[in-house]
């Protein structure tokens, strides 16, 4: 029987069981895999992995596995200062977007309040969520590991806050998103592009008394909603200064 030993690092020690946090973990194997099969296999989804080092060496995921290995896993580029570093999947391509599950609905409408491109349906299947998040290279925000585990996932994050505003605030850590942000750019129910519009073309639209305290509108192209700076604006605005400005924000 062959054994490696695994030494992760820093936040990926969320993923491993109690016994396992923060300590060397001796895994025996009597077959021949790769280091990202075996990462998963002890609970670690590939997607949240930013380097690999073997005995020393920076290797990328499909590195095969030999007795005696010493792996240490970093999900930071920061974390480690090693040269030369053998990137495990390339920068992603420009600006933020996302494609969120199932769970995370309030998130999804928090990024398109700051105006990222988000993707999010309550019934999408988590082959179809893999298959949206490879093929239009959209970093893919989950509460399922395994959805973090399915090969083709390129770009992912395992969501860890329960309450909706820490987990916005948490992505926008996560993914530097402060310096992205374009506030009210996407309808946050469809994530269509919002357009001013003049008043007398939704006047029709709006709850009593609205048109006759507030000139300023916006609507979405795709599901024609309208938006307007009420109280409900107001408190988003709040949140989002909140968020960016590093405070906690009770709902």
């Amino acid at each position: 029987m062959k054994c490696a030993t695994f030494h992760f690092h820093g936040e990926l020690n969320f993923f491993l069981p109690r016994r396992h946090k923060h300590n060397p973990i001796e895994h025996p194997f009597d077959w021949r895999g790769s280091i990202k099969d075996m990462i998963e296999s002890l609970g670690v989804p590939h997607a949240e992995i930013e380097w690999l080092v073997v005995n020393g060496v920076s290797v990328d995921f499909d590195y095969i596995m030999q007795d005696q290995d010493v792996v240490d896993v970093y999900a930071f580029p920061d974390e480690i200062d090693i040269e030369p570093k053998v990137a495990l999947r390339p920068p992603f391509p420009g600006r933020p977007r996302f494609v969120l599950d199932t769970h995370l609905g309030r998130l999804a409408a928090y990024l398109r309040m700051m105006g990222f491109d988000t993707l999010y349906r309550n019934d999408y299947p988590d082959e179809e969520l893999a298959e949206v998040s490879h093929n239009e290279r959209r970093i893919l925000l989950t509460r399922d590991t395994g959805l973090l585990k399915r090969s083709i996932v390129t770009y992912g994050y395992y969501v860890r806050n329960m309450n909706p505003q820490e987990r916005l605030a948490e992505i926008v850590e996560r993914f530097g998103l402060a310096a992205h942000v374009e506030p009210f750019k996407h309808c946050m129910k469809c994530n269509g592009l919002l357009h001013p519009v003049e008043k007398h073309a939704v006047v029709e639209q709006l709850p009593r008394n609205t048109a006759a305290h507030y000139d300023i509108f916006h609507q979405c192209s795709s599901c024609e909603r309208v938006y307007w700076k009420g109280p409900h604006f107001e408190k988003m605005e709040s949140l989002m200064n909140s968020v960016l400005n590093g405070h906690n924000h009770d709902e």
